[in-house]
């Protein structure tokens, strides 16, 4: 079984767990996050609560410290705890994305990964995800970045659909249609 796999089960798990309880899921979220950024500033922690040689009660008390010392959520010290005993903190990182997915997927909310060849102005943003919105009927949130190679216009990426506007794509489709005539 993959990693990503594995993180999308104890994902899936963690959600409906804080959704059965009644937790607060955006904190569930914010406490996975906060575990990536711990993780990330301190890797040797979970490859010493990893290592062969420490026991399943070390790894256990050394992850409830730590989720104690952070103030973490029932839901989120309870995974970690589980993670560490069975040696997959390297899930961590993965399982925090797919929780995400999950919990903008509940909450009726998409990602549009908008690139436009300027910035956008905040009232073209809105706009924009107002557009968006109507089309995919949810909630938009978009992630902006810029590339001038596309002279203008913007392309917006939901999922596996790609909405194109941009001038360079047209001026392609133009030079198609000139080259088949």
């Amino acid at each position: 079984m993959s990693l990503r796999t594995s993180a999308n089960r104890y994902a899936k798990a963690l959600f409906d767990v804080a959704l059965a309880e009644k937790n607060d899921l955006g904190q569930v979220d914010r406490d996975l996050q906060a575990v990536v950024a711990m993780m990330h500033e301190s890797p040797g922690l979970a490859s010493a609560a990893g290592r062969t040689g420490v026991t399943e009660a070390a790894r256990k008390s050394l992850m409830e410290a730590v989720a104690d010392k952070m103030g973490l959520s029932a839901p989120v010290k309870k995974l970690l705890v589980l993670l560490a005993e069975s040696r997959k903190l390297n899930l961590v990182a993965d399982l925090a994305v797919a929780f995400r997915e999950r919990l903008l997927a509940h909450q009726n909310i998409v990602r549009a990964e908008v690139t436009s060849a300027a910035p956008l102005s905040p009232e073209t943003s809105q706009a924009l995800a107002a557009s968006l919105g109507k089309v995919t009927g949810k909630q938009v949130e978009l992630s902006m970045t810029v590339d001038p190679a596309l002279l203008g216009g913007v392309v917006a990426k939901i999922g596996s659909t790609v909405y194109d506007g941009s001038v360079r794509t047209q001026l392609a489709r133009l030079r198609q249609q000139l080259v088949e005539k």
